[in-house]
């Protein structure tokens, strides 16, 4: 064959544990390619296991998504919770999955290895929304949860979530003691295979319909006003962009008395080719929401709400009643609706509650500073996290366990946390806030655009942009980076200004090099993260700019702020500032021409 040793010997480990031959015919038609790279990134390399779990591409290899990679992962984490947990096999694990290509199956090889164990598996029997997963994690106490899904990501992905005992994703240590076990475990056994057990097995239960009681119990717990949702006849077009959403979402709008939604049908039933749309994404704006604008037209509704595959994110959109165009909503501003109404909501049932010091938002650090705004005028405490809900779910649970109020959380990639029963974002109960505030607000004739005007006005203005750019060169992300970081070629030297000293940057925070120099001993608060790219710019003008990489995407993204005070009215000058400044750090500081970088297509 021609190829190096440590292939051939990978190539024929590959073909003795993948027991079902699956991806057989990808595999041979490597083989006849006899395309060495490709061999060697499918073959040589390994999924990494970090604190999003697994998440690539599906296929051949141990560097792709696959029943042999799935029951290593499996193996590794049953290794894991048996060594943590001494009552593990008390616990149990829960197990959920969405209608990707072989979801259900890698979760049905999942349960296998954990029920041979005798780890008891509370397996989905249908499938379900991500936020389930950790929702039933808090109901039924296991040890550990699994939700097999690549949420957003393009129909080739597949991918593996965990969530610990708190119901909060993983982090370190354990994403780091998971991989060591992985690692330790590799070879698949032969009962891992052995998913036909799964039927009768006595240590196998379904917790759907349990976790669907509580969590519609729990929405009408946590409901403003029943009487007003049943009173209203505001309709909602919905999309679940082929995803699990729909049916979840129609039984939680009963509950509260809403009406029924108006679906997109040809996006309502699970569809794992995602045929409608080239990205299963409502974050990705025009593209993803074109059936859904249509739909409601014909159906004569002004506003959309739209779930992510997996319904764990949330978009809306709203027809503007002065110019009849639609409106999609950033996940920013979504953030800032849903924040002030959970805020309201939560003064208008505690009016004798004065003191919010106790009571917490949490943001991303690239997500709007308006929750750190609105926090600091209404006198309640805010913390900033890195990106991603594993972050901002521990922090919310250990807030908890000081009997602190976590109201909210967000992050600017439309996940919105608004129950603390689910320590992840849930697209599911977002959508039903959001319709929520639609109806209380149409008490007042108020839009949700109008009401988002409001409060800029009285917090001031956060104007926001943000994209990204695809750079598939590992190698080229870094120089990119590092250049930042020997600005003109000095060492450990960061830029100063944009635009020729035009506009001076107060304060730089890396938080791959563990930098930042606001600080006195110029070490951040913020954990540091080796593995991935994050340095952000603060300005003396206002304007914060954080530009990272992606870690599940190959992509550079940058997130930028511009705040003003409420006294600030001049809304266009504001948005001309923010547009020269986001170009300038653009052009000075990744260089797309240079560096041949694909922008974002819509």
């Amino acid at each position: 064959m021609g190829l190096p040793q440590e292939l051939v010997d990978a190539l024929k480990k590959w073909t003795t544990y993948n027991k079902e031959k699956q991806f057989s015919e990808e595999f041979l038609q490597l083989l006849q390619e006899c395309d060495e790279k490709k061999l060697k990134s499918m073959f040589l390399s390994r999924l990494e296991f970090g604190t999003a779990g697994l998440r690539g591409r599906m296929g051949a290899g141990f560097a792709r998504m696959n029943d042999v990679v799935v029951i290593q992962a499996a193996q590794g984490l049953l290794a894991y919770v048996l060594k943590t947990f001494p009552d593990a096999k008390e616990k149990g694990v829960l197990i959920g999955y969405d209608g990707r290509h072989l979801s259900k199956r890698f979760a049905e090889l999942s349960a296998a290895v954990f029920l041979t164990s005798e780890v008891p598996v509370y397996l989905f029997s249908d499938l379900v929304p991500t936020p389930f997963v950790p929702f039933g994690i808090n109901l039924f106490h296991v040890a550990v949860g699994i939700m097999v899904t690549a949420s957003h990501n393009p129909k080739e992905d597949n991918g593996y979530k965990v969530y610990w005992e708190n119901a909060a994703q993983i982090i370190s240590p354990h994403d780091k003691g998971i991989s060591t076990c992985i690692m330790e475990n590799l070879e698949p056994r032969e009962s891992s295979w052995n998913t036909s057990i799964i039927s009768s097995h006595k240590l196998l239960k379904d917790p759907l319909p349990r976790v669907l009681e509580a969590y519609l119990k729990r929405r009408t717990d946590l409901v403003y006003d029943l009487k007003m949702n049943e009173d209203s006849n505001f309709s909602f077009t919905y999309t679940a962009m082929h995803g699990v959403g729909y049916k979840y979402v129609q039984e939680v709008f009963k509950a509260l008395k809403l009406k029924p939604v108006v679906p997109v049908v040809e996006q309502v039933k699970p569809d794992p080719e995602f045929p409608t749309v080239k990205f299963p994404n409502p974050e990705e704006g025009k593209s993803a929401l074109n059936l859904a604008f249509a739909t409601a037209e014909k159906n004569n509704s002004n506003l959309i709400l739209a779930n992510d595959p997996d319904a764990d994110r949330f978009a809306v959109a709203e027809r503007l009643k002065d110019t009849k165009k639609w409106k999609i909503f950033t996940g920013n501003e979504t953030g800032t609706l849903l924040g002030w109404w959970l805020l309201e909501d939560y003064k208008q049932k505690n009016p004798q509650k004065k003191d919010l010091s106790d009571v917490y938002f949490i943001s991303s650090t690239v997500s709007s500073k308006i929750l750190q705004t609105v926090a600091k005028v209404e006198n309640m405490s805010f913390i900033e996290t890195l990106t991603g809900f594993k972050w901002m779910g521990n922090v919310a649970h250990d807030l908890m366990k000081e009997g602190k109020t976590v109201l909210f959380a967000f992050e600017e990639s439309i996940g919105f946390m608004c129950d603390t029963e689910c320590l992840d974002k849930d697209g599911v109960s977002a959508a039903a806030k959001m319709a929520e505030l639609v109806i209380y607000l149409e008490k007042s004739g108020l839009t949700i655009n109008d009401k988002l005007n409001e409060i800029y006005a009285k917090y001031g203005q956060h104007l926001y942009a943000s994209s990204y750019y695809f750079c598939y060169d590992p190698e080229l992300i870094t120089k990119i980076f590092n250049r930042i970081r020997t600005w003109n070629g000095e060492s450990k030297k960061y830029p100063e200004s944009i635009g020729n000293g035009k506009f001076t940057i107060s304060v730089i925070r890396d938080l791959t090099d563990g930098y930042d120099s606001s600080m006195p001993d110029n070490k951040p608060i913020l954990p540091v993260s080796k593995s991935s790219q994050m340095i952000t710019f603060t300005f003396d003008n206002g304007f914060i700019c954080t530009i990272r990489t992606s870690g599940t995407e190959p992509k550079i993204k940058y997130y930028s702020e511009l705040i003003s005070s409420p006294k600030e009215t001049d809304i266009e000058k504001l948005k001309s500032l923010l547009n020269e400044m986001v170009e300038m750090v653009i052009e000075e500081f990744l260089q797309p021409k240079l560096n041949n970088l694909t922008p974002k297509s819509d």
